[in-house]
């Protein structure tokens, strides 16, 4: 690593983190990126997306993350692997402790997204993107004429499942114990109950998600002390998300409740110089072109806040 001062440092190399940087790459600011796992992000490791402006016929999550790459690069961004795991403020620089090293920057932007929360059970990693969900406005679409399996009880569960009917033919809502969603959408859910196009198992811990020659085909769970195989085409998991902000502890950057980072409108936090955008953000739609929007928008407010500096 360099004992360069960077212009801006991003972390993260997500949609939003190589939108960003395509737009200040190339307004010769300084560019770097560092990502701990795979660059492109939550796209990357989806088969087919649909809902991206641009593609009527979808693309490939793993295409377009690599356009999103070589456009940045194109540009003069570079990006490098790199775990942050400590930023701190120097005066006007931001500190960055990456793989033990100390870099320093005049900019940072944190894009690092978030994570599913996991069941931890067999199948759920090994089918991930291939049977195996956690965004049913990505992914839904996918199994129109299928039978479906929502494991989860909050609201998110909830809300999703009921989103899910508008393709599958039915959905089996699996709920570890019982369903914490709020009272209106109790009572949305009702109704599809009602319908027969929803049916909930309460107090089912789900143990395995079941495959056959490679696709997944049940979901195992827990019933009356007995294990029972709900039979599926698919499975979306919606147990919670988790901010990928973990390395944030000390750095005086504001968190909501949950663990998202506060920003203003410009995207910046309380901390002047650093700022946030996509998935990780406080109040994030968690959506590929909204975390490409705020890319954008995270872009010229540093690019803004870079000219005040001089």
């Amino acid at each position: 690593m360099s004992d360069k001062i960077q212009d801006v440092i991003m972390i993260g190399a997500g949609p939003s983190a190589l939108t960003a940087a395509i737009y200040t790459a190339r307004e010769d600011i300084d560019t770097i990126l560092y990502e701990k796992a795979m660059v492109g992000g939550i796209p990357a490791v989806v088969d087919m997306i649909d809902n991206y402006p641009g593609f009527p016929d979808g693309i490939e999550g793993m295409a377009l993350a690599e356009q999103m790459e070589k456009q940045a690069k194109r540009f003069g961004a570079k990006i490098e692997f790199g775990d942050v795991t400590a930023i701190r403020t120097e005066g006007d620089l931001i500190a960055l402790t990456i793989d033990g090293a100390e870099v320093k920057a005049k900019a940072v932007l944190i894009a690092t997204g978030n994570a599913n929360n996991r069941l931890g059970v067999p199948g759920e990693d090994e089918y991930y993107g291939r049977g195996v969900h956690f965004c049913a406005t990505c992914d839904g679409a996918f199994y129109r004429g299928k039978r479906l399996v929502v494991v989860g009880g909050g609201n998110s569960a909830v809300q999703e499942a009921i989103y899910l009917t508008r393709f599958a033919t039915h959905i089996d809502l699996v709920v570890r114990s019982t369903i914490k969603a709020s009272e209106v959408l109790q009572n949305d859910l009702k109704k599809y109950i009602d319908d027969n196009k929803i049916t909930v198992h309460l107090g089912s811990p789900t143990e395995e998600i079941v495959a056959t020659d490679g696709h997944v085909t049940a979901v195992r769970v827990t019933k009356d002390g007995k294990s029972v195989d709900i039979e599926t085409d698919g499975v979306f998991v919606f147990a919670g998300l988790k901010p990928n902000t973990g390395f944030l502890a000390g750095s005086g950057i504001e968190l909501d409740d949950q663990g998202f980072i506060k920003t203003d409108l410009r995207l910046q936090t309380n901390i002047p110089g650093i700022f946030a955008s996509g998935d990780v953000r406080s109040g994030a739609t968690m959506q590929i072109a909204s975390a490409v929007g705020e890319g954008a928008t995270a872009a010229n407010s540093i690019d803004e806040y870079l000219h005040d500096l001089k």
